[in-house]
């Protein structure tokens, strides 16, 4: 195998092996890739519609993730409230209801919280209410039988065997939502004990 010299022009192609580009050759090639490399990335306006985009996929998991704290926060505050109302019925259904004669009614044969009639009262902020204030309104009914709520005045306690009570639970500033319009409520009848 014989490399021609060519006189400075470098060595001739010889089989097997690759060629050399000549000068004129490379600055093609530089030219080309000077023109490339202008035209390569993005323009400014891509650039600026990609981040409307991303900044409106960021707002869109925030708004989501907001909307699932407040969301959580109702539960929390409903399970609260279903907690007090729970505190509340038990506290009923302790009370005693005896039979009494009016004579009598003052003796202890019924609770004061039996008595006919509404009642509303306040549970205060505190840490075992997670510092969420209650209003729990209570309806004891003398006569379930009728349409209005019998209170002392119009049947006494003595002169009926079972009374009707309802209790309500809601909280007493209750955020924007669903939670001012879902107040807990249970409904119970007792029956006088022999």
């Amino acid at each position: 195998m014989a490399i021609a010299n060519n006189f400075g022009r470098g060595p001739d192609r010889v089989p097997g092996t690759k060629s050399m580009k000549s000068k004129s050759d490379l600055e093609k090639s530089s030219a080309e890739n000077r023109d490339r490399s202008s035209q390569s990335g993005f323009t400014l306006i891509e650039v600026v519609i990609a981040m409307v985009v991303f900044l409106v996929a960021v707002l869109g998991v925030f708004l989501t993730v907001s909307y699932a704290i407040n969301y959580n926060a109702g539960n929390s505050a409903r399970t609260k409230t279903l907690a007090i109302l729970q505190r509340e019925v038990e506290r009923l259904r302790s009370a005693k209801f005896l039979p009494c004669t009016t004579a009598n009614i003052t003796t202890g044969r019924i609770d004061a919280p039996l008595l006919g009639g509404s009642t509303t009262r306040t549970i205060a902020a505190s840490a075992d209410t997670d510092n969420y204030s209650f209003i729990i309104t209570t309806a004891v009914d003398n006569d379930p039988t009728s349409a209005a709520v019998d209170d002392e005045a119009a049947i006494n306690s003595c002169n009926t065997a079972f009374k009707e009570i309802r209790v309500t639970a809601q909280l007493a500033s209750p955020s924007p939502g669903w939670q001012t319009a879902i107040p807990a409520t249970v409904v119970m009848r007792r029956v006088r004990a022999n």
